[in-house]
């Protein structure tokens, strides 16, 4: 079962994180980009996980910025930096793993929440 990075982050700013991770190491591993349906499927498993509800609305719009944020953040490195990029984030989903890029990640994925009005502040876990 696939984790969240650390409780320091709002749960959408680690669901975006997740959902990115995993755009990433499928485009970087396989050479392909998982379409919206299987990430929309990916987001209904780690909202169980931290139960927290969203809208079938939301969910397809974090699906969508995580897309919009991968192929930004694939077109602006270089392949061994997308490799080691997408290692890093896959490795931070394991909440005992500390690295400087995935908070940096995780810092952009607020911002970036909170440009599309979609940063929730106000939920509860």
């Amino acid at each position: 079962m696939p984790h969240l990075p650390p409780d320091e982050h709002h749960p959408r700013t680690r669901l975006l994180f997740a959902l990115t991770a995993e755009r990433l190491s499928a485009y970087y591993e396989h050479g392909v980009w998982i379409t919206d349906a299987q990430t929309v499927q990916l987001t209904s498993l780690w909202l169980t996980q931290t139960r927290i509800a969203v809208s079938v609305r939301e969910k397809r719009a974090i699906a969508e910025l995580s897309d919009v944020f991968a192929h930004e953040l694939a077109a602006t490195v270089s392949r061994e930096a997308g490799l080691f990029i997408s290692h890093e984030l896959m490795q931070a989903l394991d909440p005992n793993y500390q690295s400087a890029i995935a908070i940096d990640v995780l810092n952009e994925c607020d911002a970036k929440l909170r440009d599309a009005g979609l940063s929730g502040v106000n939920d509860t876990p």
